[in-house]
């Protein structure tokens, strides 16, 4: 048994390698002599496997335990780097640097950022498929993200179809914004991984209504709840106005959604990319699965992405992401997805 786990443990690691070295060639353009320092945690399987990859393919990079060395030694780690040099950090939990979050800080001075948040929350088969969903495809997730956006940017009206309900976009879209890998047009480098995701949301968020069932929504602990059934949302003038088949763990994020918010408002339309994660491919993680392959949406006020003449920024609480059971997507007249695949660019 113990040779089995040191088999598999290898595997794991020659994945995770492989995934990390076309992330670090393809979408952050990494290459010597561009300094790059590791921050890495030993508190989950999948930090000492992602550390070990990053060993491999980051040979000359500075590695900092992140148990073993002050905060002040690290933060004067990173003073050291120059722009465009490379910050990895490999979370079991949620590294905490100093009062603001520390990619935010990194990204101002012009540093790459990798960041891996949250990974004690996946442990076993889940670990396998966050490895899984860290291949980058370039082709694939650039081709269909650009091709979604153009799609998105130009339509007048959307449909999302979900188990004979059907939630309806009669108005067209914010500019999409793009999370694929590709930061050739974008002021920073970099972000949270694993990536794929395309999302807008109704330039007048008052003229959604209809149904939708979804069949994941991300609960109060900030973690993946699949209820043995989906749960059908009724949505009118933009706003949750009633549920069906709903689950006390459901019940209670409106409930604090409204005690907060007063309404609750359906906000961003995202659209996911990453194949590695489905309906039937699950992780605890919430910010992992917001890539899975379909539609997600966003439950409450916040959304600092897109301003709104009645949300004043900073007013809103609550962003909750809840996924759709999605059969079929539709922008225009055109169907974008079907049969769990998107329809546009490279498939």
């Amino acid at each position: 048994m113990h040779a089995l786990n040191n088999i598999t443990e290898t595997r794991a690691t020659a994945q995770a390698e492989k995934h990390i070295r076309d992330i670090l060639s393809f979408s952050i353009l990494y290459a010597p002599p561009a300094q790059a320092v590791v921050v890495f945690d030993t508190q989950s399987h999948l930090a000492v496997t992602l550390t070990a990859a990053y060993r491999a393919c980051l040979p000359n990079a500075v590695f900092i335990d992140f148990n073993t060395h002050s905060q002040e030694a690290i933060m004067a780690t990173f003073a050291g780097l120059q722009a465009k040099d490379l910050v990895v950090l490999i979370q079991s939990t949620n590294f905490r640097l100093d009062a603001f979050r520390i990619r935010v800080e990194l990204f101002k001075r012009d540093l790459k950022v990798i960041e891996h948040p949250h990974l004690g929350r996946m442990e076993g088969a889940e670990a396998d498929i966050y490895l899984d969903a860290l291949a980058y495809d370039p082709s694939y997730f650039r081709e269909t993200g650009h091709a979604l956006k153009k799609l998105i940017d130009n339509a007048q009206c959307g449909m999302v179809e979900s188990g004979g309900a059907r939630l309806l976009f009669p108005s067209a879209f914010e500019s999409a914004k793009l999370n694929i890998g590709d930061y050739s047009e974008m002021p920073n480098v970099g972000g949270q991984f694993p990536i794929g995701e395309v999302f807008t949301e109704a330039r007048d968020l008052e003229a959604v209504h209809g149904e939708v069932r979804i069949f994941v929504f991300g609960d109060t602990s900030f973690s993946v709840n699949k209820p043995a059934h989906p749960i059908t949302l009724i949505i009118e003038r933009g706003q949750v106005v009633g549920v069906r088949d709903s689950t006390p763990e459901f019940d209670l994020v409106l409930e604090k959604i409204r005690h907060d918010e007063g309404v609750v408002w359906l906000r961003e339309l995202g659209f996911g990319l990453n194949r590695a994660l489905s309906k039937d491919r699950t992780v605890r993680d919430i910010g992992t699965f917001e890539r899975m392959c379909g539609i997600h949406l966003s439950l409450g006020a916040k959304h600092g992405v897109y301003g709104k003449p009645n949300f004043k920024r900073g007013d809103g609480k609550y962003h909750v992401d809840v996924f759709v059971a999605t059969e079929t997507v539709t922008l225009d007249d055109q169907v974008v997805f079907r049969d769990g695949a998107w329809c546009v660019g490279t498939r």
